[in-house]
């Protein structure tokens, strides 16, 4: 199942975004809050179908954004159903 972002509200302190599947039905959504040296992402998805989804899909949306500032802080809290997901799951294996 393809999944994508749809603004709610973007602005320079914060962005909400719907996460809408390929029948632009609302699974979820995600918020971005922007703190002069922190990202706080904080995201929930209705349906576990979409976790490996979802997390391809906001692993590179936060790097992007981090592009914009290089020591930026990123603290995460992203939920599929009832189980947190991790997006530096990956950088601690290869440690």
């Amino acid at each position: 199942m393809q999944i994508y972002f749809s603004p709610e509200v973007i602005t320079p302190e914060f962005q909400v975004l719907n996460v809408l599947d390929s029948a632009d039905k609302a699974v979820g959504n995600v918020a971005f809050l922007f703190d002069e040296k922190k990202l706080y992402v904080y995201g929930i998805l209705e349906e576990e179908a979409v976790g490996a989804d979802f997390k391809d899909l906001v692993t590179p949306y936060i790097k992007g954004l981090a592009k914009a500032k290089p020591d930026l802080d990123i603290l995460s809290c992203l939920y599929v159903g009832c189980k947190q997901i991790k997006l530096n799951e990956e950088k601690e294996k290869e440690k």
